[in-house]
């Protein structure tokens, strides 16, 4: 490995530095992201079995926010459970772009490096490149040497740059998408507390159509 960075030159020194950093956000986010962290089981039917009972002192409220992203969210419309259910959706909505906002935390940065990633490795390779050519004006052609070093240089750092640009690519993937998931169901549990809150919507009876005389 420590030949490999050598023969890349200093080009691989950025590369190296966002593979560390690549690394250190897909752990974290691993653990950030966890199914348990965002949407503790049987949370939302805890709060609604709370609406039920009407125990939603602040106190409970307060320490539902802490709990998780879901915890937020449910929060958020419990604060305003006495107001009309368009205002709750709005609150819940507003809340619910800061919590999406926060789960997005370092994915910019990690499909940054994904994009970068391949462009530093072909910096590296016209670096090499162009350490070939000179090479070639200096010594000329016979110098073996100094043409596979510079050619070296060029398809180490190519390589190295796909190899961190593929891994974070994929992980920003991965990650947007366990993101969506986690806020569709959050908006389910959302529903289903809002109608916990109003009653009326599983009470309202259904519309008969008038009969002919």
């Amino acid at each position: 490995m420590l030949e490999l960075v050598k023969a890349g030159g200093w080009p691989m020194m950025p590369l190296l530095l966002l593979s560390a950093f690549a690394l250190a956000i897909i752990v974290e986010r691993f653990w950030a992201l966890r199914r348990r962290a965002v949407l503790p089981p049987g949370l939302g039917e805890e709060v609604r079995a709370w609406a039920a009972r009407g125990a939603l002192d602040p106190t409970h409220i307060a320490s539902l926010r802490a709990t998780a992203p879901l915890g937020a969210l449910l929060a958020a419309a419990l604060d305003v459970r006495d107001r009309p259910r368009d205002e709750i959706r709005e609150r819940v909505e507003d809340v619910g772009r800061h919590v999406a906002f926060a789960m997005e935390r370092h994915l910019n940065a990690l499909g940054t490096i994904a994009a970068a990633g391949p462009l530093l490795g072909l910096f590296g390779t016209v670096v090499g490149m162009i350490q070939m050519f000179l090479g070639v004006m200096d010594h000329g052609i016979g110098d073996v040497d100094q043409l596979a070093g510079g050619i070296g240089k060029a398809l180490v750092c190519a390589a190295t740059g796909m190899i961190v640009a593929v891994p974070a690519l994929m992980f920003h993937r991965h990650f947007r998408a366990r993101i969506d998931g986690y806020i569709v169901a959050m908006e389910h549990e959302a529903i289903l507390l809002m109608d916990a809150i109003d009653p009326r919507t599983a009470r309202r009876p259904p519309s008969v159509a008038p009969g002919r005389g």
